[in-house]
């Protein structure tokens, strides 16, 4: 029996050597497909900021080094290492928003919200899983009143989140929530109607507090304060934030850094009801 010789010479544990030289194996494969998946979610991450032109100021100079440490240019290589290696903790001060940005993503993401929303692991630490139901009816009449008549409001719903640092900012009012109370606070005369009102269950918390604001700089030209501010504090917070626009009267749904912009009363507290059952 003859066997033709071929460049791809199957080795042990899966692995092949390319070109009879260039070993490559299946882990190899899925190590450089998570390196550029982690590559891709940080060039989205610092994306129309001033950071992407340090991310790539920082990967010049990795290449570099790569190439004298290649070339065995050990005076050159000696450099960029001491360089690089002092570089990290300079990379932590830089980006530490980004990095703030990323953790909180990956906090904030779908699995470890179900973790908790599931019972699971919060439940066998000890948290509770018990809610109490929020008057989705009153949010929404108040909501659309304050729509027709173009009176800006801002109202952030806790969900698995604990939202005290930013009600240190405001008012505690810790009331029963209703309609008529929603929108006596964001009266254009009242002394609390620029801040955001914080929902827990069925209570308003806290009005006229401060929120983070988003970073992202290509919003829509439309959005002004409040849209900044419901998606910084959605993007830190596991939290759902409603707002009415003061110019147009027109009402949104934020969470997790998205808008939501609902058709009517009954599409808008559908809509309520799913984020707040997650």
């Amino acid at each position: 029996m003859q066997y033709c010789r071929i460049d791809l010479i199957i080795v042990a544990m899966g692995s092949i050597d390319l070109f009879g030289f260039l070993p490559f194996g299946v882990l190899d494969l899925i190590d450089i497909l998570l390196v550029s998946f982690l590559l891709f979610k940080l060039y989205e991450l610092v994306r129309g900021t001033i950071a992407i032109r340090i991310f790539f100021g920082v990967l010049s100079i990795y290449l570099v080094w790569l190439t004298v440490t290649a070339l065995d240019m050990a005076l050159m290589s000696q450099i960029f290492r001491q360089f690089i290696n002092v570089g990290v903790i300079a990379l932590i001060i830089v980006f530490q928003q980004e990095i703030r940005r990323f953790l909180l993503a990956i906090g904030n993401s779908a699995f470890f919200r179900n973790i908790g929303a599931r019972g699971g692991l919060w439940t066998y630490l000890g948290k509770s899983n018990v809610k109490i139901s929020t008057n989705l009816h009153a949010i929404a009449e108040a909501v659309y009143h304050m729509s027709a008549n173009k009176t800006g409001a801002l109202i952030v719903i806790e969900r698995q989140a604990d939202l005290q640092s930013i009600m240190d900012s405001g008012r505690k009012l810790n009331a029963d929530l209703n309609g008529a109370l929603l929108e006596s606070i964001f009266f254009k005369n009242s002394p609390l109607h620029d801040g955001a009102l914080i929902i827990r269950g069925n209570k308003i918390v806290a009005a006229g507090c401060m929120l983070p604001m988003t970073l992202k700089n290509n919003l829509p030209k439309t959005y002004g304060m409040r849209h900044k501010a419901a998606i910084g504090v959605t993007e830190e917070y596991d939290v759902v934030a409603v707002l009415v626009s003061e110019e147009n009267g027109k009402i949104a749904i934020v969470h997790s850094g998205l808008v939501d912009q609902p058709k009517d009363k009954n599409g808008f507290r559908d809509r309520l009801q799913e984020l707040l059952s997650l």
